[in-house]
């Protein structure tokens, strides 16, 4: 276990990250899918209200990061007319799941629900970038999801009190992030394409 202290490096490690990812956005070079983006910045939001309602602490600014930085990423995403990826209806049916799931976190209003429901919809939200990573990695950036990661590994390392509401974020995220950065990093989807007998 570190000093909690480190959360600050984490969340500047997430923030440099999303700089990146947004800087890419901008130029045109990554084009973020904006169900995804938006609903990544709805559901750790909703997250970060209800870990402050269950005691988290200083945790929390974890989850505050990966739904600031996608927030910033989404708003960047309307700055360039090339720089986003065009939404089929996949995309937006991932996206009504994951606000129905933070429509049911409203109505119950307990702090460990909304967390469950918030990870629910985040991930939901992530289907869609998760599918384009595999496919078309050449349109995404793997940083942000680099340094996220480090931010959610560092929380992880400052948590004393192993409850759902510390641990259920930064565990999600993590995973998450670790499968998007092999997906754009390693291009896994074009390597198995590739390989993939004809028929």
């Amino acid at each position: 276990m570190i000093d909690e202290r480190f959360i600050f490096i984490g969340f500047f490690l997430s923030l440099y990250g999303s700089v990146n990812y947004l800087a890419d956005t901008i130029k045109g070079k990554t084009k973020p899918n904006r169900v995804s983006w938006l609903l990544w910045s709805i559901a750790p939001l909703i997250a970060f209200f209800a870990e402050i309602q269950k005691g988290v602490g200083l945790q929390s600014l974890m989850t505050f990061s990966v739904g600031f930085g996608p927030l910033l990423i989404f708003l960047a995403s309307f700055l360039n007319k090339k720089s986003y990826w065009n939404l089929n209806k996949f995309d937006y049916f991932y996206g009504l799941l994951s606000a129905i799931g933070i429509i049911i976190w409203k109505l119950t209003g307990e702090g460990n629900i909304a967390i469950f429901f918030s990870v629910l919809a985040d991930l939901l939200a992530g289907i869609p970038t998760i599918i384009k990573s595999y496919i078309a990695p050449e349109s995404e950036s793997y940083s942000v999801y680099l340094f996220s990661s480090f931010n959610a590994i560092i929380t992880l390392l400052t948590i004393k009190t192993w409850t759902f509401a510390h641990w259920a974020f930064p565990v999600y995220i993590l995973l998450i992030d670790v499968v998007l950065f092999s997906l754009i990093k390693f291009q896994i989807g074009k390597k198995f394409q590739k390989n993939k007998p004809q028929r």
